[in-house]
């Protein structure tokens, strides 16, 4: 009963708090790209804040997330996960699926933001876009966040990747640095999360210039591996 309460408490609040400030942010979109980026970022640390205070869901953080022009595949077994790539990055490139850019204000919010949008019912075409988008947003110096298996997937299980990450590491030549999460044991779909701590880890760099299958079965590998004991990356050289 007790986590019931906390999970409408905590959807009550963070959608009270959401409301005003994506409507602030979308009204100073069209003027300045920054405060898009600013607002969208406190919007994320209402929501890391609000899991913490009222649903009692603590996160822990390993490793150090890049904030440079980089691939970033993320494991997804929740949407906790999706509030964090405003929380952890300071100008992130969220790849997503084009559905969610029809969502009334959200959507505009993240098109100037600077997401980056996939048709899936396109196919080649839809490659293209991300391609192209991908180059933008790199030559901008920001890190493009994937979520590689494409959708959520239930805790424990570890699906084949889908193609959009190994095009643009073929031809952008960057690095990929893998993210794990165990995310999904407490964030459930639906009303009510469970309270507990979610750690998330930012795995050592796969290095650009390896094969398909090489870079694949690595970025798989570390997605899946336990965030809590997985190797983690440091912070860059100075």
């Amino acid at each position: 009963m007790i986590r019931i309460l906390r999970s409408i408490l905590f959807a009550i609040v963070f959608i009270g708090g959401t409301v005003p400030l994506a409507l602030m942010i979308a009204a100073a979109a069209p003027l300045s790209q920054d405060v898009v980026r600013r607002g969208s970022h406190l919007w994320s640390r209402w929501f890391v804040l609000c899991a913490r205070v009222l649903a009692g869901v603590r996160l822990v953080v390993r490793g150090t997330a890049p904030q440079h022009a980089t691939l970033v595949a993320m494991k997804h077994e929740s949407a906790f996960e999706t509030y964090l790539t405003l929380y952890l990055f300071r100008e992130p490139a969220v790849v997503m699926k084009k559905e969610l850019l029809d969502i009334p204000v959200w959507g505009f919010i993240a098109r100037r933001h600077g997401s980056i949008a996939v048709d899936r019912g396109r196919g080649t075409a839809a490659m293209k876009a991300l391609i192209r988008e991908g180059r933008e947003r790199i030559a901008a110096g920001r890190p493009i966040v994937i979520f590689p298996e494409g959708t959520r997937v239930p805790p424990g299980t570890s699906p084949p990747l889908k193609p959009g990450l190994a095009a643009l590491y073929g031809l952008l030549d960057l690095p990929v640095v893998p993210v794990s999460i165990d995310s999904g044991r407490l964030w459930h779909k639906g009303l009510v999360k469970s309270a507990g701590t979610i750690t998330l880890a930012f795995g050592e760099p796969i290095p650009a210039g390896l094969t398909k299958d090489e870079m694949e079965s690595l970025v798989h590998a570390a997605i899946n591996a336990d965030p809590r004991t997985v190797p983690v990356a440091g912070p860059p050289p100075a």
